[in-house]
């Protein structure tokens, strides 16, 4: 077998992908039919999860630059007042990133390409075009055509144990496979267009969604000196007119003047909300736009293909590398569908109370949502309305105790085995710990529960240990092979206390498996946790 794993399109999603599948040790093929980066405006916001798994990549630090942390984003009425907020998570942020960060699409592809290309195990084959695919028993054969010789020649096969379509939304992967979409009744026409500041000029300092039904529209302050804006199309307005120079720069002339910016790009899209029907078939695999399309009204879109990338990675090197049962690769669908199809409906949501043309409805609308807003009635953090995951790879009884949430980053020292604390600025949690299964407490004792049923199941899990302190205390040591850090700050203390618990078993993509407050619940979690992995698959 060639390789581990085939990935068709080389986007953001298939090079975390590519990223992640490699820093597990497999050896992975990307197919891009593109020579270049595609330069047209997309995504430009995503959230602390995302960079978190970046870190997994080993490039946040090189992603940083590109990025800028988010403020609010103010709804505007038809009489120019706030009707809705989405605020940023206030600190200290749980995952130690800003939550909400905007950043430039072309820069962050660049890093994501270039940490492949680093790469021993990855083969990256640009202007190939994927042809057919086959399976069989052992995995399966890509057809590609190299697209910078002869047309009549230049075919070859690639072997791979699974193929992932990261190709986007018009995916040759998903059409081969047959799958069907289910419309989530959300189309409409929007020019997005990103600009350069050029002169001094007044603009918001935060988001904006201009909720007027004369022409609905949003703006997006990005890093730097880069702004955007999101302008409706009308019912019987021609894509191709409004998107012609001289009515962009119209456009931006309603907000602020054309000549203090450079227009870096536009195009004019329909934004969609679209899910696939099936997201395996055998040893094929879909992910981001090829299987799901979210309007962009929450900023979820780009989110959600990274947050694929992530789920299906430590399961995919469960399986290939460590011979977890193929029955975990269908939790993928199980955990990710219905995450997804809650984001969809959320921003679909927010879609309809933008886009609303009807000038008497509006009113409603405004009077509505204000009074939600004054009464404290309306959820106002964007974090929140992000769901947790309910099925799946997690404790049976996702009611407990953190099953199915965001495990929190903090900042730590590592203690060495004379219980010194490493000199230095504290680190993030994810940048000195791997990409695999953890329990972590705040108890020494605890990492002393397991019984030798439940330690054998969890030296197959390659699970790690870890032992996190509040600073200064002086535990009793550790047990030998544990990691042990010194927490600067209280997220994770704060974390446990919420909970409550002693203990937690937290996946490889730090979402939480499940939490313990004694032995037998800690034994139990790492029993199931492995049934799931090696036995049973998907509960």
């Amino acid at each position: 077998m060639d390789y581990d794993a085939l990935i068709v399109g080389f986007g953001p999603v298939g090079a975390t992908m590519a990223n992640l599948l490699a820093c597990c040790g497999l050896r992975v093929a990307v197919i891009e039919a593109e020579a270049c980066i595609y330069d047209r405006p997309r995504a430009i916001t995503f959230d602390h999860e995302v960079m978190r798994i970046f870190q997994f990549c080993g490039l946040a630090s090189h992603i940083a630059p590109y990025t800028a942390p988010r403020g609010p984003t103010h709804f505007l009425g038809v009489d120019g007042g706030v009707i809705r907020k989405l605020d940023p998570m206030p600190p200290p942020y749980p995952l130690a990133w800003p939550p909400t960060l905007s950043f430039v699409q072309p820069e962050v592809e660049r890093v994501l390409r270039e940490g492949v290309t680093a790469h021993a195990s990855a083969d990256v084959y640009l202007q190939h075009q994927a042809l057919e695919f086959a399976q069989d028993e052992e995995g399966v054969s890509l057809s590609v055509l190299d697209l910078e010789r002869d047309r009549g020649g230049g075919q070859r096969i690639l072997r791979g144990r699974v193929l992932l379509g990261c190709d986007g939304a018009n995916s040759f992967v998903r059409r081969a496979m047959g799958v069907m979409q289910d419309d989530l009744e959300f189309d409409e026409c929007w020019m997005v267009v990103d600009a350069r500041i050029t002169r001094p000029v007044e603009l918001p300092p935060h988001g904006i969604q201009y909720c007027w039904p004369s022409r609905p529209s949003t703006f997006v302050p990005g890093p730097g000196n880069l702004r955007r804006w999101e302008i409706k199309l009308l019912p019987g307005e021609d894509p191709k007119a409004f998107g012609s120079p001289d009515n962009v720069s119209r456009q931006i002339a309603r907000f602020a003047d054309p000549g203090c910016f450079e227009i870096w790009r536009s195009a004019v899209y329909r934004f969609h909300a679209l899910l696939a029907r099936e997201w395996r078939q055998g040893n094929v695999f879909l992910l981001g736009d090829a299987c799901h399309q979210t309007p962009p009204f929450l900023g979820q879109g780009l989110c959600a293909g990274i947050r694929d990338a992530a789920n299906l990675a430590w399961k995919l090197a469960m399986v290939l590398r460590d011979g977890a049962s193929p029955a975990l690769l269908d939790s993928y669908a199980a955990e990710r569908k219905p995450h997804v199809r809650s984001t969809v409906a959320t921003a679909k949501a927010l879609g309809v109370v933008i886009g609303e043309l009807d000038a008497e409805a509006a009113l409603r609308r405004d009077a509505t949502l204000r009074a939600q807003l004054v009464s404290g009635e309306m959820e106002t953090i964007r974090q929140r309305l992000i769901p947790n995951l309910e099925h799946g790879v997690i404790d049976s009884d996702v009611a407990a105790r953190g099953a199915g949430t965001l495990f929190v980053q903090p900042r730590v020292r590592r203690v060495s085995v004379t219980g010194d604390t490493a000199p230095g600025e504290p680190l993030m949690l994810d940048d000195v710990l791997p990409f695999r299964f953890l329990i972590v407490t705040a108890s020494a004792q605890a990492l002393t529960w397991l019984a030798a049923e439940s330690l054998a199941a969890w030296r197959r899990l390659h699970g790690e240990s870890v032992l996190i302190c509040p600073c200064g205390a002086s535990p009793n040591a550790p047990p030998d092979g544990v990691r042990h850090f010194e927490e600067a700050g209280t997220v994770f203390a704060d974390w446990m206390a919420q909970m409550p618990c002693a203990a937690a078993v937290i996946r490889p993509d730090r979402y939480v498996f499940g939490t313990a407050a004694n032995a037998d619940e800690l034994n139990r979690l790492v029993m199931a946790v492995a049934a799931q992995v090696f036995t049973l698959g998907a509960a």
